[in-house]
């Protein structure tokens, strides 16, 4: 792993913030052919076998402490229950207003541990972007909303989670990622698997599923630990700025989710908002 560990962090970064969003984007594509919750099965049940293959977890629970298998249950527990309400977000609202909305969270968590009239500042920033995005959309789809809301708590709860794991150095982190993947398996399958069974008959649509989940889960996860093994929270979360105009470009290219100008506006100030906004020093 060292070759690996020698690359520039920020690369990594970069990497995982390309396919953040590529592979739900390529998920919202097989939507009506496995439905929603099937294809979140697949993307996590894909990459949980993968890591498997790779990180051996049954050997990660024997070796770890009660706290560490108490930890990456409940990484498991929010890595399924959040992919499962962002899959559910996208399918009712753009990719960009579901990624902008994911990054509110950063801010105002860090108002709790680090009162400044920055923070304030970015967070208001942030929170009218939001409501320049969702405009006359409250209204329209609240449900939708209402799973990105949900799925923002989560991805902080994925990003505080991550990098306690991710203490112990990139390759300790990806072990210990393998068996929280494994984790979310258990947790998914009373979710998705009715959904996802449908497809079983379809070789196409079971490699389509598989794809999703190497682009969404097994790539960007890795490269987020070799990330975060190295990059200090502070940085980390200043990078997290650039992710609401992936989502845009992505959403562009792929979905054909063409933004306007307000909608362009508004991802702005959320991304000044994540990147002037101080989170703690202290690791949560």
């Amino acid at each position: 792993m060292s070759r690996v560990e020698a690359a520039p962090p920020h690369l990594w970064f970069i990497i995982s913030a390309i396919f953040h969003y590529l592979g739900p984007s390529f998920a919202v594509l097989l939507f009506q052919q496995i439905g929603v919750l099937g294809v979140a099965w697949f993307r996590i049940t894909s990459a949980a076998l993968i890591f498997a293959l790779w990180t051996k977890p049954w050997k990660t629970f024997r070796s770890v402490s009660r706290d560490v298998v108490v930890l990456l249950l409940l990484l498991g527990a929010c890595l399924a229950l959040m992919n499962s309400s962002f899959y559910l977000a996208i399918d009712r609202l753009p990719l960009s207003l579901v990624a902008a909305i994911e990054f509110v969270g950063t801010i105002a968590i860090a108002l709790f541990g680090l009162r400044s009239a920055h923070n304030y500042v970015a967070l208001s920033l942030a929170i009218t972007g939001v409501l320049i995005l969702t405009d006359v959309r409250w209204s329209s789809d609240p449900l939708g909303l209402t799973y990105a809301i949900v799925n923002g708590l989560l991805f902080m709860t994925y990003i505080v989670l991550g990098h306690r794991i991710a203490r112990q150095g990139a390759g300790e982190g990806v072990g210990r990622l393998g068996a929280a993947m494994a984790a979310a398996f258990i947790f998914v399958m009373p979710i998705g698997f009715s959904e996802a069974i449908a497809a079983f008959s379809y070789p196409a649509l079971i490699l389509a599923g598989i794809g999703v989940g190497v682009s969404s889960s097994v790539i960007p996860y890795i490269c987020d630990q070799l990330a975060m093994a190295r990059l200090p929270r502070n940085t980390f979360a200043l990078l997290l700025a650039l992710l609401p105009a992936t989502a845009t470009i992505v959403g562009a290219i792929v979905l054909g989710q063409i933004p306007t100008s307000r909608d362009l506006l508004g991802i702005l100030l959320v991304m000044i908002g994540v990147a002037i906004h101080k989170p703690p020093l202290d690791s949560i």
